[in-house]
């Protein structure tokens, strides 16, 4: 892999990421790895420069990976960021369920009832990974639950029920929450979402 990444010359740089650099190679396998009659897969290679190169246990100040697809439609860059999104770093998924989430700690010592746990965890993340990706604004696309927790859920409101509609009312100057909350309302109603579309109304008294 590092041969073939290093003959691509047109690097481009993730606006999101500096350490991450990322290149199509003109990489074509060999006959007996390549299927009859089926169209060469497309080869993206993955550069990655961090910043302490010296820390690296085998010695290389540059890292190289590589993504094989058969979509040759989408930007490069996009299915990077897909092929990462769909848990191609698994580990950062466990980290949130564990350390955001509740999965680290079991309730109790019953196989049942902590699998049952497992899956409630799992269920939590999925919903909040809809949520980011269908709802939120672009810059939460990849917050956290605990920034989603300060910035969407834990915010101090009143609760009221007035001619069939329940309002949430922000005591405060909360405009700029209050128009995040309205817009993610709104494109989950367009989603199908079984919410009603009432409107937030701030008390700024």
């Amino acid at each position: 892999m590092r041969a073939a990444a290093e003959v691509a010359t047109d690097w481009h740089r993730d606006p999101e990421d500096p350490c991450l650099s990322w290149a199509e190679l003109d990489f074509v396998p060999s006959a007996p790895s390549a299927k009859k009659g089926r169209k060469p897969d497309r080869y993206l290679g993955i550069r990655i420069e961090p910043r302490q190169r010296e820390l690296f246990t085998d010695g290389n100040e540059v890292k190289y990976f590589a993504v094989v697809t058969n979509d040759f439609d989408r930007d490069g860059l996009e299915l990077i960021h897909w092929q990462r999104q769909k848990a191609g770093t698994i580990e950062h998924t466990n980290d949130i369920l564990k350390n955001d989430l509740a999965a680290g700690v079991l309730p109790c010592e019953r196989f049942g009832a902590n699998a049952a746990w497992l899956r409630l965890n799992v269920l939590a993340y999925n919903l909040l990974s809809v949520l980011r990706r269908t709802a939120l604004p672009k810059e939460l696309e990849r917050a956290r639950p605990k920034r989603l927790r300060f910035l969407v859920f834990s915010l101090a409101a009143t609760v009221l029920s007035h001619a069939r509609q329940t309002i949430a009312r922000l005591v405060g100057a909360f405009d700029e929450v209050v128009v995040r909350l309205s817009s993610v309302r709104r494109r989950l109603w367009q989603q199908g979402s079984v919410w009603d579309a009432t409107p937030l109304c701030p008390d700024t008294s």
